[in-house]
């Protein structure tokens, strides 16, 4: 029984950092991509593939919403697409690991305010001072890009807001499902987009098989791990591991861009994902008090 219970927590914790490894790499790929089709291209391809192989994976037409299930996913799938294309035009502007870390701050400011403990002050102060330290005098000649700043800020809003959506579809017994229709109505809104804006070059043989990749590696491929992890390990565990996203990101972003980061940019991530983990330990020993 120990056995096979370990057996399972080190899948999950296998799948969930195989997520985050394929999710950034994807994400580094696409950022080769803006040259070509610029952010608003690349986000047309990610979402469209992305959308098409996860309706062959997940197969939502088995189990398609209801009534008013529709408009809670409808709204998601608008977050969804909201949070990809102001995260590519963000790290256009701004290295991958801060882009990330900034957008990171949506699920954590969803964590932190559904508490109502003091202690968790602690970690609102860490994001806080992680933000404040990407914010250094603008005028500088490593200042990073305020339009950026705040299109990763945004892109973190948007995040939020998928978290709250999701949970309020009535399709939350197959997360796949979910995810497959809410990717659809990002595609519906955002594919069309791409091609008024960009026009035939996404349909350059040059542009089309990156794009499949990005759509693969940033969707397709970390979602259904995240799945696998899921079912393998409890929610704050999962937490506990994505609060490593940022590092993982500027990580990527050093090896795959050659992005170098300042020594306070390192650390302003590092609270960041202090405040991230912080969060989530705390949140499992609160559900553990009360069980």
């Amino acid at each position: 029984m120990s056995l096979s219970v370990n057996r399972s927590l080190v899948v999950a914790i296998c799948s969930v950092l195989l997520a985050m490894v394929t999710i950034q790499s994807g994400a580094s790929i696409a950022k080769q991509l803006f040259p070509l089709i610029g952010p608003d291209g690349t986000t047309a391809l990610r979402l469209g593939f992305s959308a098409l192989v996860l309706w062959l994976v997940f197969r939502p037409w088995r189990a398609l919403p209801q009534g008013r299930d529709w408009r809670a996913i409808v709204v998601y799938g608008l977050c969804l697409g909201g949070m990809n294309i102001l995260f590519y035009l963000a790290i256009a502007r701004i290295p991958l690991g801060i882009g990330v870390a900034l957008e990171f701050t949506g699920p954590l400011a969803v964590a932190l305010f559904s508490s109502r403990r003091k202690r968790d002050l602690i970690w609102v102060a860490c994001a806080i001072a992680g933000i404040l330290l990407l914010l250094p005098d603008m005028r500088g000649a490593e200042a990073l890009d305020p339009v950026g700043v705040m299109l990763a800020l945004a892109a973190g809003a948007c995040w939020a807001g998928y978290i709250l959506f999701g949970k309020k579809t009535n399709t939350q017994g197959s997360g796949g499902i979910t995810v497959a229709l809410g990717m659809t109505v990002a595609a519906a809104v955002l594919v069309p987009t791409g091609f008024i804006t960009q026009g035939v070059a996404l349909l350059s043989w040059e542009v089309l098989p990156l794009g499949f990749l990005v759509g693969i590696l940033s969707s397709a491929i970390p979602y259904s791990l995240e799945m696998v992890a899921l079912r393998n390990m409890t929610s704050q565990n999962f937490s506990v591991f994505m609060s490593m996203e940022p590092a993982v990101a500027a990580l990527a972003g050093f090896l795959i861009l050659a992005e170098l980061l300042t020594l306070w940019q390192w650390l302003a991530i590092l609270l960041v994902i202090v405040a991230s983990l912080g969060s989530s330990l705390t949140g499992a020993t609160k559900q553990t008090a009360e069980t």
